[in-house]
Order: structure tokens, then C-alpha cells, then sequence
């Protein structure tokens, strides 16, 4: 039987380099000291995929739309309900498409003096798009966002944080001013576009800061919660004990439809309450981390 697969063949040194450094993490811009002379800050977010998390993959499942809209009807209003009794702002990352089938809710988000940021048009994957695509859904994106939170959002995050090699230099090209998609460091960072500096601010991800990495439920891909809420907190402690140590951030993202429920819920509350007894931390969306650490980065 002859071996039917394809010889391996290495990149070139030239291909190689020209992938590595399309983007990059450039300087460091993790700041002296926090407002308020705090001792770390904290960067909460709410992606919002709602519908789109089912339709932005191809599928129409009424079961699955119905699961998404679990995060509109009833995992945002308990996380604005928990923010406000507690009077922490966050940063809430929408697909444009969810922001079409309820302004209201975008309205809501922004009126409580929280952040709305771009998330894709229908939560489509950015790494499988061309250029002239991925450009224009993101610029339709932006222009819907736009007009219901009232104002121009300016930062961005790619849908699964699955980026082409195009994407921050379409972010680059809008004019943002951050993007929170990628996983170079864990304190911010300004991205590097062709071996030359951007001026985009990097606040950064990680899959171990997202509760979905937990607590999701998946018929395809066959997965389901294999960490109880007791231990998600756990880690999203210890992330912020180190940050804290460290003088960084704590960067955490969560959604609507897997924080939402009654039992996860307090993951959230008991996570702000523990932050706050600590007495030296500072709540900022990820558009005010952004600024901050850009004008106040440590030499």
C-alpha cells in the first residue's frame, strides 16, 4: 500500500518571518500606578453573542437560538442588575446582528454607563473571511453599533478570537483604539503591525479567564461542563490574587447565556465582592484600561 500523503515542506525563512511578524506584541504598557493609586486594575466583559453564537456558525437549531436568547432574556439583565448594585462599569462585546433584533438592549447597556465594543456582524469567524469581506461586515458592524449605543465604539473582538492576518490592520484602518483578542502577555500590550508599531492597545484574553472554557454545553463539538461554578470562581481568584501581587490586570471574560443562570450568577457577585474587600483595586472598561495604560505605561 503506498503512502498517500503529501510530502512535508517546510516555510521558507522569508514566509515564515513575514507570518510571525504581521502581528506582533510590541512594547509593554503595563502602567506605574492605576487611577486612584491602586494597586491593580479590572477589566470585566460580557460577550454578547446571544442568536448569533448558533447562526454565526451556519446553523439555524431552534433549540440552540432559543439557548442564545437565554443571554438577552435573561443572563444580561441579571449581570446589569449585579454591576449596578455594586457600581462597576464592564465592557459588553456585541455582534452588530444582536444589536438589530434588540436595540433596546444596546441602549440599556450604555445608559448604565457601561462600554459596547464590536464583536463581528453575526459572530462570524474572521480567520475563513477575505479581506474585502471581513472589512466590510466589520465596518456595517461598527456603523449599527454606532447608532444605537449613541456614539462610535472603539474597541473591537473577533468573534472566538479567531483573527485573519487581516484583522487588526482592518481594526488599524477604523481608527480603534484597542482590541481584545489575543494572548501574548497578560498585562497590555501596543501591537505591532509589519514589524512597525500600531498605536492599537492589546487587551488581552486568555482562554482560562472565560467561563465558557467550563461551564459550555456542545452536542457538536461533544463537550459539557467539567468544572463546577465553585471552581471557575477559584481560578478567576487566583488569577486575580497574582494580578493583584504582580501590580497588572485582571482581565475576565464571561457570557450572558453560560453566567446567566441562577446557580453561575454569583461567580460574578462573589468575584466583584472579593475584589473590593481586597481595597486597592480599580474597575475600568477595556476602553478606560486602554487609555490609562497607553498614557501611563512604566518607562
Amino acid at each position: 500500500m503506498s503512502d498517500a500523503r503529501p510530502a512535508y515542506e517546510p516555510l521558507s525563512e522569508d514566509e515564515w518571518r513575514r507570518r510571525i511578524n504581521r502581528v506582533r506584541a510590541g512594547r509593554a504598557l503595563k502602567p506605574a500606578s492605576w487611577p486612584g493609586d491602586a494597586r491593580c486594575g479590572v477589566a470585566l466583559s460580557f460577550d454578547c453573542d446571544h442568536e448569533t453564537y448558533e447562526l454565526g456558525g451556519g446553523g439555524s437549531a431552534v433549540g440552540r437560538l432559543a439557548w442564545g436568547e437565554f443571554g438577552r432574556r435573561v443572563g444580561v439583565p441579571r449581570i446589569l442588575d449585579a454591576l449596578a448594585r455594586r457600581s462597576v462599569p464592564a465592557s459588553f462585546f456585541m455582534p452588530a446582528v444582536c444589536s438589530l433584533i434588540d436595540p433596546d438592549e444596546t441602549r440599556r447597556i450604555v445608559a448604565e454607563g457601561h462600554e459596547i465594543g464590536i464583536h463581528g456582524w453575526m459572530h462570524e469567524n474572521n480567520s475563513l473571511l477575505d479581506a474585502a469581506t471581513e472589512r466590510e461586515l466589520a465596518l456595517r458592524a461598527r456603523d449599527v453599533l454606532a447608532k444605537h449605543a449613541g456614539a462610535p465604539p472603539v474597541g473591537f473582538r473577533s468573534a472566538n478570537w479567531d483573527l485573519s492576518e487581516n484583522t487588526i490592520h482592518i481594526v488599524r484602518e477604523m481608527g480603534l483604539e484597542y482590541d481584545s483578542s489575543l494572548m501574548a502577555d497578560e498585562d497590555c500590550y501596543e501591537l505591532m503591525l509589519d514589524g512597525e508599531p500600531s498605536g492599537i492597545v492589546e487587551v488581552p484574553v486568555e482562554w482560562l479567564r472565560d467561563d465558557a472554557v467550563y461551564l459550555m454545553f456542545n452536542r457538536q463539538p461533544a463537550t459539557r461542563p467539567w468544572l463546577t461554578p465553585d471552581e471557575v470562581f477559584a481560578i478567576f481568584r487566583r488569577e486575580f490574587d497574582r494580578a493583584r501581587e504582580d501590580g497588572g490586570l485582571f482581565q475576565v471574560v464571561m457570557h450572558p447565556f453560560v453566567i446567566g443562570y441562577r446557580s453561575r450568577i454569583w461567580i460574578l457577585e462573589e468575584m466583584i465582592d472579593y475584589i473590593r474587600a481586597s481595597g486597592d483595586a480599580w474597575f475600568g472598561t477595556h476602553a478606560e484600561v486602554a487609555r490609562w495604560v497607553r498614557d501611563n505605561a512604566a518607562d
